[in-house]
């Protein structure tokens, strides 16, 4: 679940510049609005029409960019921010999202090269610092995470995801008590977030020793899948005798032989 693949992605060279035709110009821009106001497919084929009518270039790089890194395409995202950054390596915006699509692939190396690149610029927004910390958390440097998780609440004080992931950081340090009351104030920011309130539960079970209650209408593998993270909290407090009834208990309930709950049962129970 922590754990991460450092690969470093081939760069290939920026598209050279092409002015585009006005039509074509006129619907890069409506796409770029398409993607800020979440319409993707629209953005899609304003996109493929402006390519139709003559667009090429770092214009269109940068459209269809934004685009994968909006649908969570983060292979694609991150080869066409590199293209981007070698013509424009001042960018700040293009480097923070090329530092989080190389985070939510895993590979915090390069995660981190782009990111501190997006930190240093003169305005680096509180995503960018929020990524900061989340590469300074899976390079378990507590202090720069600390330090990160300041700078992004400083400029964006009620965002759920900065304050979720001050939760989680104090989670790898075991620090329960700190992590759940974190993430109360991220549940109370974000009440419609699964993946906060399955934090939540999670440090509350491992604060009280109990592990995750079936939820109704809850599907085997999401159930599965908390029970998996209730055993890995377990493990981190030092509670094997927990942690292997949590992963017994996700095998149990997905049904299938659940790779990640068989591989940590595995070595939980020491076999």
């Amino acid at each position: 679940m922590i754990g991460s693949a450092l690969i470093a992605l081939s760069v290939a060279t920026a598209t050279p510049q092409v002015p585009a035709p006005p039509a074509a110009a006129i619907s890069l821009s409506d796409a770029e609005h398409a993607i800020a106001a979440g319409r993707l497919e629209q953005a899609r084929l304003m996109i493929g029409r402006a390519i139709g009518a003559g667009a090429s270039g770092p214009h269109v790089d940068r459209a269809l960019a934004d685009l994968a890194f909006a649908v969570g395409q983060n292979d694609e995202a991150l080869v066409r921010y590199r293209q981007l950054l070698a013509a424009t390596p001042g960018d700040s915006l293009v480097a923070e999202r090329a530092g989080i699509s190389a985070l939510k692939l895993g590979y915090v190396a390069t995660a981190a090269t782009f990111v501190d690149r997006a930190v240093k610029s003169a305005r680096p927004s509180w995503r960018a610092w929020n990524a900061r910390g989340v590469v300074a958390d899976l390079q378990q440097d507590w202090p720069a995470a600390d330090a990160a998780y300041d700078k992004a609440a400083k400029l964006s004080p009620n965002e759920a995801e900065i304050v979720n992931n001050e939760g989680w950081s104090q989670v790898l340090r075991g620090n329960w008590s700190r992590a759940v009351g974190l993430f109360e104030k991220a549940a109370a920011l974000d009440p419609n977030s699964t993946r906060i309130t399955n934090n939540l539960e999670l440090a509350r079970s491992a604060l009280t020793g109990d592990l995750p209650e079936r939820r109704t209408g809850e599907t085997d593998r999401a159930w599965a899948a908390r029970l998996n993270d209730a055993g890995m909290a377990a493990q981190l407090m030092g509670d094997r005798q927990r942690a292997v009834a949590a992963f017994t208990q996700a095998l149990e309930a997905s049904g299938i032989w659940y790779a990640r709950a068989a591989n940590n049962l595995q070595a939980a129970s020491g076999r």
